[in-house]
């Protein structure tokens, strides 16, 4: 009995203990409690151990809850947010997915019947082609067999006999039209192919595909997006804001119909993509209506002598295109967003421009770059942006940053056709027809009135524009905007950026070059904004400033440049690559004065589907002699051997009225510099059937290796007194040969640019300097002065600087520096002397290393 009474009172007292256990582990939260809690969460879901204690002793509620159960109750609330948004995000996925996967079926279905149609009329061209050949033996048949398939393929329309003036006669057309937009849509009345590379996902922009032999030329996309289809409908009727080369769209008449839909005339203009051609516009019939099953749809096509209809506005320097029935599709989904369907189908009149510039019309490829694929990615854009999915940068709104992107385009693409109603007329040349010059002497007439705070001035005169256009072979758009964006150097004036820097301050410079032949500035690439698909970006730029001399530093400041960027990505596919800026101040405002200039660059052929060998962008690379050549022969890539392009160059600047000739001097000098720069380029990127052993022929005004060296030798000479090179009179021997004498001298000789605030930076090098190095002419760009010299010589170059400065030159005594792989170098003297240009301008600083050798 005792024994039992024991085991019970064991029993009891364990149970005791159990449920003061289970009272220290879980805790039943009032109300009260809770709602305090969630208030500190809101501030802070992380709370620190002293946080907990103080909110234990500021909140009486609390006092009877351990610190422990409420780190406890803080990782259960944390936990429970982390499953919440990741079952959110997997609802929306599986949205996507679900929508994504109707779409996909319902494409299969088209193909289906695409495949079912050709089958058809395979079968039936067999038939034909048999029947004729037991007949017949005339060979015309092929010709008829031929027409008749042109036909079935592309069938014309026979409109009946109406009044296509009236409202009914005008709803005939839009019914008309929007029946044609929806079998191009979703049916089989276009052959399209999907472009290569464009695979649909519930993230990406959707399903892309081109026209195959149809009249004109027509791209297809569909895909989802986050929108309500009102205001996915909104966006795409404002086509002035994605459409880059939209110039104007302006509703002439809007007409209800008795469906609840409206009928709208419009005009529209766009921009040349080139100066080589001339701007088309179109005259329009926009139909916007409803259908049975909820969706919306806004179909447009031109109105033509066959169709009827109103006549169009008359315009004398554009060509009028014809758009067939085009439009968009918008379907709502389950759960919110849209499915959208988009088709353009334009003929641009491919025979009124030259023949070379024709494939750029009559490319699917480009159409659906420009147009299509815009629409798609500038609403995925608004619908991140929308979800906030997309976060401010530079405290400036999305809006801000896409109005500022649109306004360098609009300007540039101003510059480029130079309309005559906005105020553009051009000037005589000098007797040379390769570069453009247009002034414009009514700025109020730009689209802002950007220019309205300089016109007040009174000795404003307007701005000039000098633009040219270029044929390009065998150079990828994309590597070559890419490297004219990373490497400014080598095609910019720094005295020219000056001056277009001048012209946002309320007197400008008067003298057009501030320091022509000057250093090369540096430059410093902050990033501001970002497309979703990273096609386009848009960058501020710092120009660092740099000073030669004492009297140099009035004019060397940091400049900055508002930059737009885009089609740099060599695995996209598409069509143009643009590299667009305009000056800026250090802090500008969402509506600064914007004066853009750049380059732009569209291929006259299709891509090749095979990926574009990856070549170095250093120019130095063309510049090797002998064996230290960068490029093999066996790195030359096929797929761009035939590749051609066209390249199209406008510069915009200010000026006063008593400047003007001097300034369009400037221009035209500078554009063709400039052009001299983008063969000198080309020639280094491009694919080269040449042997690598040759040295490359100079092009005129360029400073390239022959004319380096002569520089070099000479300014040796004139400020040492002394022969660099053998010959007593290099100046009067061919350029090779004194190249030649350079690279294989003795000692180490090498170039480097001076910049201020930055540091100095190798641009050449002979083959001594390259074995001292341990480098190549490909790396040598990426290797700075401060790397090579140990303290002692830094101290002692910085000592003597004024003097190389000012003498021209300076001994420096022996001493270690290291490679570029970190073996020290021992030298027992060297010179340092300034390499000026043909116009005795400061062009780098040279340095001989003598005797050197690895320690």
């Amino acid at each position: 009995m005792a024994l039992y009474m024991q085991r019970e009172s064991n029993s009891s007292g364990s149970n005791s203990k159990q449920q003061q256990m289970d009272a220290s582990k879980y805790v039943r939260y009032t109300p009260e409690q809770v709602e305090a809690l969630e208030r500190v969460y809101a501030e802070c879901p992380k709370p620190s151990s002293l946080r907990r204690q103080q909110l234990i002793r500021e909140c009486p509620i609390l006092s009877n809850i351990e610190p422990k159960q409420i780190k406890v109750w803080f990782q259960n609330r944390r936990c429970r947010e982390k499953q919440r948004k990741e079952s959110s995000r997997l609802t929306t996925v599986n949205r996507k997915l679900t929508a994504m996967n109707k779409l996909l079926m319902e494409e299969n279905d088209r193909l289906q019947k695409q495949v079912s149609q050709l089958v058809y009329e395979n079968g039936y061209m067999r038939h034909q082609l048999h029947t004729v050949s037991a007949t017949t033996t005339d060979t015309s048949c092929d010709s008829v067999v031929m027409s008749g398939q042109q036909q079935q393929q592309n069938p014309t329309p026979q409109h009946p006999q109406r009044d296509a003036n009236t409202p009914a006669g005008l709803l005939a057309i839009a019914e008309e039209t929007l029946a044609e937009f929806l079998g191009k849509a979703t049916g089989t009345a276009v052959d399209w192919v999907q472009m290569i590379g464009m695979k649909p996902g519930p993230d990406s922009i959707g399903i892309v595909a081109v026209s195959r032999n149809c009249s004109g030329i027509a791209a297809r996309a569909c895909g989802l997006v986050s929108l309500e289809p009102t205001k996915v409908a909104e966006i795409l009727k404002d086509r002035i804001s994605w459409f880059r080369d939209c110039r104007c769209l302006d509703v002439v008449s809007a007409i209800p119909t008795g469906n609840g839909g409206t009928i709208e005339l419009i005009y529209m203009q766009t921009y040349a993509p080139t100066t080589l051609a001339s701007a088309r516009d179109f005259w329009t019939l926009r139909y916007i209506t409803s259908l049975d099953d909820g969706s919306l749809v806004i179909c447009e096509r031109s109105l033509t002598s066959s169709t009827g209809g109103p006549t169009g506005p008359p315009a004398t320097c554009f060509v009028r295109a014809e758009m067939l029935p085009s439009g968009y599709l918008i379907r709502p989904c389950e759960g919110g967003g849209s499915m959208i369907h988009i088709v353009d189908h334009i003929d641009l009149d491919a025979c009124s421009v030259p023949e070379v510039l024709r494939p750029l019309y009559e490319s699917s490829k480009i159409l659906a770059q420009k147009m299509t694929m815009a629409a798609m990615r500038h609403i995925r854009q608004i619908a991140q942006e929308t979800n906030g999915e997309i976060q401010c940068s530079g405290g400036r709104q999305p809006a801000v940053l896409r109005a500022l992107s649109q306004r360098l385009c609009r300007g540039f693409n101003d510059a480029v056709n130079g309309f005559v109603d906005d105020g553009w007329s051009i000037l005589g040349s000098d007797g040379v027809e390769d570069v453009t010059i247009a002034i414009n002497s009514s700025p109020s007439k730009f689209v802002g009135s950007q220019y309205n705070n300089l016109s007040m001035l009174p000795s404003f005169g307007g701005v000039l524009c000098a633009r040219a256009s270029m044929l390009l072979q065998n150079v990828p758009p994309a590597l070559l905007v890419r490297f004219l964006r990373e490497h400014r150097s080598e095609w910019a004036d720094y005295g020219v950026d000056v001056y277009s820097a001048a012209s946002l301050k309320a007197s400008p410079f008067a003298v057009p070059c501030a320091k022509p032949g000057g250093f090369p500035s540096s430059q410093v690439i902050l990033p501001l904004a970002q497309t979703v698909e990273h096609e386009e970006s848009l960058e501020v730029v710092r120009l660092e400033g740099h000073a030669f001399s004492p009297e140099d530093i009035a004019l060397s400041r940091d400049m900055y440049l508002l930059q737009l960027c885009s089609g740099i990505d060599e695995t996209t596919s598409g069509s143009c690559a643009q590299l667009v800026f305009a000056p800026i101040d250090e802090s500008f405002g969402d509506d600064a004065p914007l004066l853009p200039s750049g380059f732009r660059v569209i291929p006259l052929e299709p891509k090749s589907d095979g990926p574009t060998a990856t070549r170095t962008l250093d120019l130095a690379s063309a510049l090797e002699v002998g064996h230290g050549a960068g490029r093999q022969g066996g790195e030359v890539d096929a797929s761009n051997q035939n590749l051609r392009s066209v390249l199209t160059i406008a510069f915009q600047f200010t000026f006063e009225n008593h400047y003007r000739d001097s300034v369009a001097a400037m221009a035209r000098q500078y554009v063709r510099s400039i052009v001299s720069s983008v063969q000198r380029v080309a020639m280094a990127i491009a694919p080269s059937r040449l042997s690598p052993n040759m040295v490359p022929k100079p092009l005129p005004g360029s400073p390239e290796a022959v004319t380096l060296a002569r520089w070099i030798s000479r300014s040796y000479r004139v400020h040492t007194g002394g022969e660099l090179l053998h010959a007593t009179a290099a100046d009067t021997q061919p350029g090779d040969a004194v190249l030649k004498q350079l690279w294989h001298h003795t000692d180490a000789i090498m170039c480097c640019s001076v910049k201020m605030n930055a540091s100095a930076v190798f641009t050449f090098a002979n083959q001594a300097g390259l074995d001292m190095l341990e480098t190549t002419l490909v790396a040598l760009q990426d290797i700075m002065l401060e790397k090579i010299l140990d303290e002692t010589g830094r101290k002692i170059l910085l000592s003597e600087f004024s003097k190389i400065m000012q003498q021209g030159f300076a001994y420096l005594p022996a001493g270690v520096c290291v490679s570029s792989m970190g073996r020290p170098i021992s030298y027992e003297q060297a010179i340092a002397w300034k390499v000026l240009n043909d116009d005795d301008s400061n062009h780098c600083l040279a340095f001989m290393f003598m005797n050197w050798s690895f320690v």
